[in-house]
């Protein structure tokens, strides 16, 4: 429509200077001549439409270069220059010459260059560029380490696994970059408007022009109509209106540690009428933590957790790390174990104080000791809340039960109770035990809880609740990336597993689930402002085009209409930088009630889940064993025994279950005893 616009102009223009042409080598008079052609010449609207345009479009630029200042942050924070070592010399070299093996060296303050392992030395590594978390992370042979984090204090001998562009920051650059350009499904509605407008403007600008003539308007005059209808309709709002907001959301977005990747997720999220929650990592902190300190026999506190001190000290157990943790905030006084044992898959043992301690699993403890009733009992209680139970004992006697517990994240319970504002759907699904998954919705408050589920059947489940709206499924870990692919939008939790990132569509740096509700806000605010700019670029063709066409015997140069479209279109860019004032975080959200019918068909689908009847099932159709195991005492165990067992080519599946102490085997072929039995007590663990 511009290029018809500026292009009739500058034609009739010539027409007419050729007709003057010939008139004045006639003979005529040049002053009359210029009392009839004078307002019969539009090269000045020929330019300036164009020219005009061209100011709108540098006003745009403008406008788009202040959205993308968080894909420029991204960018300036990757380090330059590599410390290498190559033929046993240290040599600086540029970024771009790294290669994968390299092994490169980063003192105090430098950043690292590449993602890779460290295999000397220790740090402190600030990784907030990364994961958003403030406190610097220890850092020591055999860890991992990221691009673009830095060193705060002490020296890293790393080996590159990952360069250029396969490193973390690389890939969110252009995660970002890419949505930034990717067309969201709303876009196709301006597509199929414009594929439309565009004949329909030609085809009134020539009835325009043949209406003026058939009223007895001169030519020009009808021409500079036309020319002004063309020109003022030109829906370059209508085309900006999708792509301005994306960019200027997928930059608010940036800032705020929400990686979308693309367009269409960023319209999506949005949309979701149910939220699927894993529950180790994403609503709980998935480290276990000390809970509950019981002790007996006349025994206080602080005397039962110096014993389990002295003796979790020197193991590496990560529940031994976690009651040491627990010690340490404590204050409690270190105390020396000699003779220090530790027995795979049961506990440790040692010499406390001059006399016998064992810290571990009711098995070791029913072995050496008497377990009373009353401890019993107790236990019994905290098993019900789904917690792992370390007893114990020292002097002959069974002294107390320390409980631990993975906790729910601070932020959690709130972010739940925002997602059912917003008018979502809550569930929390895992493959933990019902106990464990029941004690944290206590806190959680999910609408409901699906627990003790194969990875394959969290697909299934995510399958079956699309019955009720769009799904999106929130997770971090491994297992959680089939369901992440299979539901409307998948978002993981960016300290989760590179498999679960790679199969989601968003990713949160920070590892809060008010992440995930500012991203359903983003995605609100988005679509909100879209349809404004769409709103407003009808509202204007529809005021403009009457103005332009002379309806109201107003004469508006071809000029003017081209200031006005190029107005048009800087109004929609500054729309969309509004998005940046949006507050992600607002706890004061509107509340949005369930639709009734959605909510009645997702209490059906949730009611018509019953996998225990899928397992028997299963049971029926393939070969099962289930084996009795000594010395499982927590999820570091099961997982151990798991992957001991899975690895035999004739074993398709193995659950086991810590409390239970068995293990079920799903078999595919003919079973080896021997091989099953060495592979478990190769694990430290004994088969009964």
């Amino acid at each position: 429509l511009v290029a018809l616009g500026s292009g009739v102009s500058f034609i009739w223009s010539l027409c007419v200077v050729f007709e003057m042409t010939i008139s004045i080598t006639n003979g005529a008079n040049h002053i009359t001549l210029m009392e009839l052609y004078h307002n019969k010449l539009y090269f000045e609207s020929s330019t300036m439409i164009p020219s005009l345009i061209t100011v709108g479009k540098l006003l745009e630029a403008i406008c788009k270069g202040k959205t993308t200042n968080a894909l420029k942050n991204l960018k300036d924070i990757q380090p330059q220059n590599a410390n290498v070592i190559r033929d046993n010399r240290e040599i600086s070299i540029n970024i771009n010459e790294l290669k994968v093996g390299d092994v490169f060296v980063v003192r105090t303050g430098e950043s690292i260059p590449a993602d890779g392992v460290v295999i000397d030395g220790s740090a402190c590594v600030n990784e907030s560029s990364m994961t958003g978390e403030s406190i610097p992370v220890d850092k020591v042979s055999g860890d991992k380490v990221r691009s673009a984090t830095i060193n705060v204090l002490g020296f890293l001998r790393c080996k590159a696994e990952q360069v250029g562009d396969d490193t973390s920051i690389s890939k969110i650059i252009q995660m970002v970059s890419d949505a930034s350009f990717t067309k969201a499904p709303i876009a196709r509605i301006a597509d199929k408007v414009s594929a439309i407008f565009v004949p329909i403007v030609i085809f009134l600008s020539f009835f325009v022009f043949l209406g003026w003539i058939i009223a007895g308007g001169s030519i020009a005059y009808a021409i500079a109509r036309a020319i002004c209808v063309l020109v003022i309709s030109c829906p370059c709002a209508l085309g900006l209106a999708t792509p301005c907001a994306i960019m200027v959301a997928n930059g608010v977005g940036t800032r705020n540690g929400i990686l979308i990747k693309s367009a269409e997720a960023l319209e999506n999220v949005g949309k979701i009428k149910v939220a699927v929650f894993d529950k180790t990592g994403t609503i709980t902190n998935g480290m276990p933590s000390v809970s509950d300190v019981i002790a007996f026999e006349n025994t206080n506190e602080d005397e039962l957790l110096k014993i389990a001190y002295a003796l979790e000290n020197k193991s590496t157990h990560p529940l031994a790390r976690s009651v040491v943790e627990f010690c340490n905030k404590k204050e409690i006084t270190l105390l020396e174990a000699y003779d220090f044992l530790e027995l795979a898959g049961r506990g440790v043992m040692g010499i406390v104080d001059g006399k016998n301690a064992f810290c571990g699993n009711k098995k070791l403890i029913s072995d050496n000791f008497y377990i009373k009733d009353n401890v019993e009992t107790k236990a019994n209680m905290l098993l019900k809340s789904g917690k792992i139970l370390l007893y114990i004992g020292y002097d002959k006697k069974c002294i107390g039960i320390i409980a631990l517990a993975d906790s729910i994240k601070s932020t959690s319970k709130q972010a739940i109770e925002d997602f059912k504002k917003l008018g979502i759907k809550t569930c929390m699904l895992t493959g933990d035990n019902a106990y464990s998954a029941d004690y944290i919705n206590s806190f959680a408050s999910t609408d409901a809880v699906i627990s003790e589920v194969l990875p394959n059947e969290k697909a299934e489940i995510v399958k079956k609740l699309r019955a009720c709206g769009p799904v999106a499924m929130i997770g971090d870990g491994i297992n959680d990336a089939p369901s992440l692919m299979v539901s409307d939008i998948g978002i993981a939790v960016g300290r989760g597993a590179d498999i679960a990132i790679e199969s989601a569509d968003i990713v949160l740096t920070e590892t809060s689930l008010e992440s995930a509700c500012a991203a359903i806000r983003l995605s609100r605010a988005v679509i909100r402002n879209i349809k404004e700019n769409f709103l407003w670029a009808f509202f204007y063709n529809a005021l403009c085009i009457p103005l332009a066409a002379g309806v109201l015997r107003v004469q508006m140069n071809p000029m003017f209409a081209a200031t006005a479209m190029s107005l048009s279109s800087i109004s929609v860019c500054l729309n969309a930088l509004r998005l940046n004032k949006v507050k992600l975080y607002s706890s004061h959200c509107k509340h949005k009630m369930y639709n009734k019918s959605d909510s009645i068909e997702f209490d059906n689908v949730i009611g018509s889940i019953n996998f225990k009847d899928k397992i028997s099932e299963n049971k029926e159709k393939e070969d099962m064993i289930t084996l009795k195991i000594d010395g499982m005492m927590c999820a570091h165990c099961e997982k151990n025994v798991k992957d001991a067992l899975e690895a035999l080519d004739f074993i398709a599946q193995a659950t086991p279950d810590c409390k239970k102490g068995t293990v079920e085997i799903k078999t595919n072929g003919e079973i080896n005893n021997e091989q099953i039995r060495k592979a478990i007590e190769d694990k430290g663990y004994k088969v009964l």
